[in-house]
This record gives C-alpha cells, structure tokens and sequence, in this order.
C-alpha cells in the first residue's frame, strides 16, 4: 500500500524524501526485518548469555550510531534505512522484554501504554507538521517523528503480539494467521479507498508481531521438552537470524541497483493506483472498526479454551509432579562446569544480599535465569530428571525477586537468601 502523493521535489532548506517507496518489497523488508528483530535478540540475550539488560545497552548504542548516519543524509539510501529499521526492530524488542522480563509490567499494561506513547507522538507530529504521511519525510523534524514513531510501533508489536500468545496459547504457526489475516483485510480496506495514511500504519505495527511469530516458528525445536512448549522448524536463532539477514542484504543491494524504491524514480514510471475520497474513507475507518471487534472477539473465544501460557511453560510448568532428588543425583550426569557456574552465581548473590546490594543480587540472578535458559537444552539432554528438578527450583528462585513472575512482588532480602540456599544445596554446594 501507499500514502497520497505529495509534492516531492527538494526545495531551498528542505531534502528529498528520507524514506522509500511503499511497494512490495519495502513489506518484504520490513517483515524480514521483524523476524531478524526476534531471534537476533534472542541469540545475543540467551544463546551467548550477555543478558538481556547488557544486550539493550549494546543495541542501543548501536541504534545512536546508526542513526546519527541516517539522519545526516540528505536522501533516501537503502543500505543505511534498513540498517536502521533491523537494529530499531531489535531494540525495541528489547525495551518491552526487560519491561516483562525484569519489571514485571503485565503484558495488557506495557501495550496500553505503547498505544497511548504512539498516540502522543502522532498527536505531536500531526500538530507541529499538520501530515503523518510517510511521502513528506523531507524535513529533520520530520525525520526526527518517523523514527521515533518506528521505534514505539516496534515496541507496541511485541507486546501485543506476546500478548496475544499469553490469551490464547497459540503455538508460533497457529499465531502467524492472525496478524497476517489482518493485514490482507486491511491492503483490501486501503484498496476500496481507506485512508491510506492509517491504513499504512495499522499495517506497519501488525508486521511486527507477524515476523516474530514466523521467527519463533523457524527458531522453535521440532519436538518440545515440556508440554506447551513452542515448537517449530528446529532451525535455532541462530540460523533463522542469519538466514533472514541474508534475505534482507540480498533485497537491499537488489534495490540499490534497481533503485525501484526511490520515491523519485517510482512517481515517474507509476501512476497512483487508489483512489479515496472523504465518503470512502469514512466506509473505510468503519471497516477498521469492525476489524477490531473481530479481533478482540477471536481473542477472547480463545482466552476461554483451556490453555497453558508460555510463561508458564517458560517457568518450567508440567503436568505431572517432580521427582525428588538428592544432591548426588541431582548432579550425577550433569557438566560439572555448568553446575559450577550456578553454584558459582548463587553464591554470588547471596554475598550481595548479605552486602545490601539488592540491585546487584537481582542482576546477578537474572543472568543466571538467561545462562539456565540458554543452557536448557544442554542439560536436559544430560539428565532430563535432574534439569526438571533443578528447574521448578529455579523458578523458586526467580519468584522471590518477581523475575518473570508479573504481578508478583519481590521477597525480602531474606526470603531470597532462604531459596538461594536451598539451590545450592540441590547443586551440592
């Protein structure tokens, strides 16, 4: 889809417009780019175990140098947009994971108020430039709109996308239907003559929580360890991270020589191929209406189906009881490197307890719940037994500092000394 024409030619004090042409490819792009977003992030924060908070410094780092690149052009150039679009795509996914993972914001809450911050930025950018439309990027200040804009709709998709898969316990396959039906409805709105600016956005954000779905379905294992887990391709993040950031080089050097998304050179050779009007878009605006009564009606039918969240799966949630084991079997067929490790941040954590450091103790079992997570497979395939064991006291662990545990409030430094004890025991420390 694309917005209304506006007049595009770079005038005294103004530049050509920053950003592409809405055409296919840039659809393509930008889901690759959503998928790339999910399991790059994933692979940094749990694969190599930097942590999720270590993770969203270095991305955001990387998001203020590739900006200030972008911004200091004069024109759109493929390389350097998308460039910018694939580390926003990751940094906003990492904004709202540390806002679930780490705060405990409840995933209804972090969306409501991503919709309201976008809503804010729209409001302010409407008042001060009086157009959202994406063909007038042609101005600092308006440049300066679009990416913040990209960035909340970044963080609005993920929490309404995990939000989606904590109501209705969708695996990754089953959740692509919803975003991707939603945008077909929503290309067909905009082609009987929607307003195309909202019909543009509203696509936008659902791109997001498509490209993490299809990215956790190729990254998922094919067969799963505990039940309700996802499953998927098998393909690992990554793989899928690497496969897709491939497809988006390949894309954008297919552009940079085409030059088929340059606005300039598109309003050339097409003519515009929507026609809108106040009375069709009114039509329109009543038919996203309906869209969101659907939706909501879908997700609350499959809110009542019985169902195990992802979170709870992720907190080592099983259907049957656990067996109970001591110390010596626990770490019987275990690597004795990986029970050193947690031996080792345990006890870290307790010292920092016992120091007063709370913010330090919180971090440092937060990185031990990231090295459990990316040790997983490892150790289950040691001793499945053992790794179900030690994982429903991890997950103790967690809930006395409300890791991954929203809605519930930390232990005093105690409590959390108490069930860190009790690990070490388990690890035979």
């Amino acid at each position: 889809m694309t917005t209304t024409n506006t007049v595009r030619a770079a005038t005294a004090g103004r530049l050509l417009n920053k950003v592409p042409e809405v055409t296919i490819w840039f659809w393509i792009i930008k889901i690759l780019c959503t998928t790339v977003g999910e399991s790059f992030a994933d692979w940094i924060n749990l694969t190599l175990g930097v942590g999720l908070t270590n993770t969203a410094w270095i991305f955001t780092a990387v998001l203020a140098v590739v900006l200030a690149v972008q911004l200091s052009l004069r024109r759109y150039s493929p390389f350097p947009y998308w460039l910018t679009v694939v580390v926003i795509s990751i940094t906003g996914t990492l904004y709202t994971d540390i806002l679930t993972d780490q705060l405990g914001v409840p995933l209804w809450l972090s969306s409501a108020v991503f919709s309201v911050l976008l809503a804010v930025v729209f409001g302010i950018w409407w008042a001060r430039e009086r157009t959202l439309s994406i063909h007038s990027i042609d101005t600092r200040p308006r440049e300066a709109f679009y990416w913040l804009t990209v960035l909340v709709t970044f963080a609005l998709g993920t929490a309404t996308g995990d939000w989606t898969l904590e109501l209705t316990g969708w695996s990754p396959g089953v959740a692509v239907l919803l975003p991707l039906g939603l945008i077909v409805a929503i290309t067909a709105l905009w082609r009987a003559g929607a307003n195309p600016v909202l019909s543009f956005w509203l696509a936008y954000i659902l791109t997001r929580p498509l490209g993490a779905n299809i990215g956790d379905f190729l990254g998922s294992p094919t067969h799963a360890a505990n039940p309700d887990e996802p499953v998927g391709l098998g393909l690992g993040t990554f793989a899928t991270s690497m496969i897709f950031l491939g497809l988006i080089l390949a894309t954008v050097i297919y552009l940079a020589v085409s030059r088929r998304d340059v606005v300039e050179t598109y309003d050339a050779t097409h003519a515009s191929r929507v026609i809108t009007s106040p009375r069709r878009e009114r039509i329109g605006l009543i038919g996203f209406v309906l869209l969101g009564v659907v939706t909501a009606g879908i997700l609350t039918v499959a809110s009542l189906v019985p169902h195990q969240t992802a979170a709870a799966a992720d907190d080592g949630a099983s259907s049957g009881p656990v067996a109970s084991l001591s110390p010596q079997q626990v770490v019987a067929h275990l690597p004795k490197d990986a029970v050193a490790k947690y031996v080792d941040l345990a006890q870290t954590a307790v010292q920092q307890d016992k120091a007063g450091d709370a913010a330090g103790s919180h971090a440092t079992v937060q990185k031990m719940r990231d090295s459990w997570d990316a040790d997983a497979a490892s150790l289950q395939g040691a001793d499945s037994t053992a790794w179900t064991f030690l994982d429903h006291e991890m997950d103790a662990v967690l809930a006395t500092y409300a890791i991954d545990h929203p809605g519930v409030k930390a232990a005093s430094p105690a409590a959390q000394e108490a069930e860190l004890a009790v690990l070490l025991k388990d690890l035979g420390a």
